[in-house]
């Protein structure tokens, strides 16, 4: 049984298709359809069912799926803890990030990744969704929220602090908010799909102590799929935008943006996140890509 052959297996029940299984792994699709066929004739069972639309497992391929996916990440595991020679990273990354954070801080790693690196390779997905990791065939993804219950593996790599910010123009033709009860008086520009921004309270209101999360509705007729919309319109005077520090350091130190305090509550903070498909393995092209990541997030403004 050739470990290639069983990798196409793996590749084409992820991606529902052999055609998409070779895109992924860099082969002619009539490659793929050879391999497939040597490992079911080496097996001597059908463990798939194709026709030119779609493709499934037969009871046989459903039952051998688990020990192929282990043969091929105790392939790869071997291939990374046998990798001395210092080369760095090596192969095709598929990562997955957010599209503000991709051009903000993504995309300026790159050229340097790929220089240190010869073997190396990426691919990036912006997108504003988690994608299915393992159907899509990405090795990480970085997202930005406080995450779900669900069967990926997440590691923590910084806090995200946000800011609620104005343009001038903005704030010269509505004013500003003093509270987060003035809020509802004003145009908010927030993702799609959210009706309320969250703030931490911390302070005494009164004679009465005041701690603890608080959900304010918003008062919005503009949402964006895209947490880079939010940032156009606001920057153009549309209203209130809840971003995080990091996007709009630039804009508020260049007065295209002003930062607002609120008399009793912050924004609450919440972390940036790389999710990973399985605990088996990260390879070093995974670290190496992360390690960049940190240390731009630990980097200090200037």
């Amino acid at each position: 049984m050739n470990t290639e052959d069983v990798r196409i297996f793996v590749a084409a029940s992820a991606a529902g298709s052999l055609s998409e299984a070779a895109r992924r792994l860099g082969i002619a699709p009539m490659v793929a359809t050879r391999r497939l066929a040597s490992l079911e004739a080496a097996l001597d069972v059908r463990l798939m069912h194709r026709t030119t639309r779609s493709l499934s497992l037969t009871p046989e391929g459903e039952t051998f799926l688990p020990f192929a996916q282990a043969l091929v990440e105790n392939e790869e595991e071997a291939r990374a803890r046998l990798r001395t020679d210092g080369k760095g990273a090596a192969g095709l990354l598929r990562v997955s990030v957010p599209v503000a954070f991709g051009l903000k801080l993504v995309m300026p790693l790159v050229p340097k990744l790929l220089q240190d690196n010869p073997d190396f390779k990426i691919s990036v997905d912006m997108n504003d969704s988690l994608p299915d990791l393992v159907a899509s065939g990405t090795d990480l993804a970085i997202r930005i929220a406080r995450l779900k219950d669900s069967s990926l593996i997440a590691q923590k790599l910084a806090d995200n602090a946000r800011s609620l910010v104005a343009a001038p123009a903005y704030l010269k033709r509505r004013g500003a908010p003093m509270n987060t009860h003035d809020l509802l008086e004003h145009d908010c520009l927030p993702m799609t799909g959210v009706s309320h921004w969250t703030f931490m309270r911390g302070g005494i209101r009164g004679d009465v102590r005041e701690d603890g999360e608080t959900h304010v509705r918003l008062n919005s007729r503009f949402s964006s799929s895209s947490i880079a919309g939010c940032h156009a319109a606001c920057l153009a005077g549309g209203g209130l935008a809840l971003l995080s520090n990091w996007y709009v350091e630039d804009d508020i130190d260049a007065g295209r943006l002003v930062r607002i305090t609120l008399e009793d509550a912050v924004p609450e903070t919440n972390a940036i996140w790389a999710v990973y498909p399985t605990t088996r393995l990260i390879l070093p092209k995974v670290r190496v890509f992360i390690s960049a990541i940190r240390s731009t997030l630990a980097e200090p403004p200037p």
